[in-house]
């Protein structure tokens, strides 16, 4: 090897130039794939998405209030990932999730006191530590948060029964049911025969009952079967909608947030919380913001933020007082004077944030764009991703279907090279988050994400008759993009999760669970 040739790689210009390969993402999963032409439940759309922290469990929430779970079935081979690295054996196997088990978190209510009816939707699910092989989480509609055990526990069953042994068996299982039917027994072992007219008077009881009584038998079998308890529930601390909940790294608290407040919360105690945010004025009529999504700090326990309608990201310290009227850093952009207009605000409301791992940095998420945030210059986003910047000339159709006030989610990879995020179509976006890097991928939740990619230089340009019949034939929530392809508003794509340690991305379509890896 030539020396000078090493030397030229060690340079600043050529580790810049080493940037990361754009990623190729390829299917991997689909649970509950829509048949074509076939009409979606509004109870089964998915609304909410999160892993837990090691990767190996995938939970969904939906608008009929279910949460489904879902475990990894490719990572519990005896061989590990490292091992096979080391003895140079080809990694193809893609992680693979089988569904685990599913219970009804919420169910819808009757606000009397407010003539409100409150939806079963499942606004957000956020993973507990585990515990005596039990895994918990946290699963909030508009109102209440609920605490949820689930365990696999062995299923228990009568195996004798209460019966005269001249109508059963060894086993205690019934000979004759037919005999056994027709009568009542009464706790003393006798029978009514009055009231059921048993034409078989060999079967009665002399008056003072039987010497003997059998007592049915519970045994324990070796079957398993999940059982999904509600531990706790915290009901009664929000008067608005709640948007958010996140776990502290203390393992023992929690917070939830609503358009105006922020209270804290403590695992173990249900019927308290404490109100740590309050952006309610004395008067409605001087309300400018309001709250949108709240999160705290992967590490620090005394650590979180929360986002504004007006596109700020505020970042307090709990230590600082009990109510955190004040914060400690304040993350917005200012547009360019003489940009403003009327859509400038709506646009700008962030609808999700996320810390990344190491804690360093913030994603937000607002309805034209992603922002990464460095938690040590507040004086701007360090990168900006355009996410579907062809719609910004119809914003003032938007408003009119109100599609401008859809609230996508956001994700960091793992490892903080990438982020991600949903649009139109039930298409999602990856951008490369590192300096220098121009990766931007767009990918289609179907069986093949790439197909998007995929130029086709032998498709006739669209003439402007065939536009127009194509949009007369959908109606006002098709368009074209900037690139000439069709995009639909009501297929949006707006929750998706990133695995926490691998490039793979579970996202919701509609009812349909789709997962990629790449």
């Amino acid at each position: 090897m030539d020396p000078s040739k090493s030397n030229d790689d060690d340079r600043p210009e050529a580790a810049e130039a080493r940037q990361p390969q754009p990623l190729e993402w390829r299917f991997a999963q689909v649970f509950g794939e829509r048949a074509a032409g076939e009409d979606v439940q509004e109870v089964d759309i998915i609304s909410a998405i999160e892993f837990d922290k090691s990767g190996d469990h995938l939970a969904t929430g939906d608008r009929g209030g279910r949460v489904v779970l879902f475990e990894r079935t490719d990572s519990r081979d005896s061989t590990s990932r490292s091992e096979l690295e080391r003895q140079d054996y080809p990694i193809a196997r893609h992680p693979e999730f089988r569904y685990k088990t599913e219970f009804q978190s919420h169910e819808p209510e009757f606000d009397y006191l407010k003539s409100l009816e409150i939806e079963e939707k499942i606004n957000k699910i956020k993973w507990c530590q585990t515990a005596n092989n039990a895994i918990f989480l946290l699963s909030t509609n508009d109102k209440t948060i609920k605490y949820w055990k689930v365990q696999e526990k062995k299923v228990k069953r009568v195996s004798v029964m209460n019966l005269d042994t001249s109508q059963s068996s060894d086993n205690g299982t019934v000979s004759s049911s037919s005999s056994s039917s027709s009568r009542a027994l009464l706790p003393n072992g006798g029978c009514s025969e009055k009231l059921y007219n048993c034409p078989n008077k060999d079967l009665s009881f002399p008056p003072g009952g039987c010497a003997s009584l059998r007592l049915p038998v519970v045994v324990t079998g070796q079957d398993l079967n999940l059982v999904a308890r509600c531990r706790r529930v915290y009901a009664h601390a929000h008067d608005y909608h709640i948007n958010s909940i996140s776990n502290n790294s203390d393992g023992e608290t929690f917070i939830s947030a609503d358009d105006l407040r922020i209270n804290l919360w403590n695992l173990e105690i249900s019927n308290q919380s404490f109100n740590i945010v309050d952006v309610k004025p004395a008067n409605m009529e001087d309300l400018t913001e309001v709250i949108t999504c709240a999160e705290f700090h992967p590490t620090h326990c005394n650590t979180l933020a929360y986002s504004s309608s007006k596109g700020s990201i505020r970042l307090i310290d709990l230590r600082q007082s009990a109510l955190c009227d004040n914060h400690a850093k304040l993350f917005e952009e200012h547009e360019a004077a003489g940009s403003r207009s009327f859509f400038t605000e709506i646009i700008a409301s962030v609808s999700d944030i996320k810390f990344a791992r190491d804690g360093r940095h913030i994603l937000s998420r607002d309805y034209m764009t992603l922002k990464l945030w460095d938690l040590n210059m507040d004086s701007g986003p360090v990168a900006t991703f355009q996410v579907h910047e062809y719609l910004r000339p119809k914003l003032c159709d938007l408003y009119e279907n109100d599609s401008i006030f859809d609230k996508f989610e956001c994700c960091l990879s793992g490892d903080g090279l990438r982020v991600a995020t949903g649009s139109y179509s039930n298409l999602f976006r990856v951008f490369g988050c590192t300096p220098g890097n121009a990766e931007a991928t767009t990918l289609e939740a179907s069986r093949n994400p790439m197909r998007r990619q995929v130029a086709n230089p032998t498709r006739p340009a669209r003439t402007l008759t065939s536009l127009t019949r194509a949009l007369r034939r959908g109606g006002e929530n098709l368009g074209v993009d900037a690139n000439g392809s069709s995009y639909d508003l009501s297929t949006k794509l707006l929750h998706l999760a990133w695995h926490p340690t691998e490039n793979s991305i579970a996202c919701a379509a509609a009812n349909s669970l789709y997962m990629y890896y790449a």
